[in-house]
């Protein structure tokens, strides 16, 4: 059984950073596809970013609105996914969701089988 399970969000003021952690079980960090996604109250789920790690290569997917600003990464040896958060903004408030395995593809628009409950992210002003 797969299961996924965030932690790391809380509140910052705006221009600080956060690292949100996925402790996955049951799915293999080290070949698969992962994401994470967000969603700000009265707003459609984002795709934020996602990565591929089942080719030779390492692929890894940002959305434009986080470019530069956010990574994803994983830690093979703990099955753990990351999302570091730098400079962030009062628009990146919303609950953020790892997810793993998935039904099409590898990137933001993505859908997948498994999902963490979220953690909630709040940036003030």
């Amino acid at each position: 059984q797969v299961q996924l399970v965030e932690s790391g969000g809380g509140s910052v003021q705006a221009g600080g950073s956060l690292r949100l952690s996925c402790r996955i079980s049951g799915y293999r960090t080290s070949d698969g596809c992962m994401g994470w996604f967000r969603q700000a109250p009265e707003k459609e789920r984002e795709g934020v970013a996602s990565i591929d790690t089942r080719e030779i290569l390492t692929y890894s997917y940002v959305a434009d609105s986080v470019k530069g600003r956010f990574t994803i990464s994983r830690d093979n040896a703990n099955n753990t996914l990351y999302l570091q958060m730098n400079s962030l903004k009062p628009e990146d408030t919303a609950m953020y969701y790892c997810a793993a395995d998935p039904k099409n593809g590898c990137g933001l628009d993505t859908e997948y089988h498994y999902w963490g409950q979220g953690t909630l992210v709040t940036v003030t002003s």
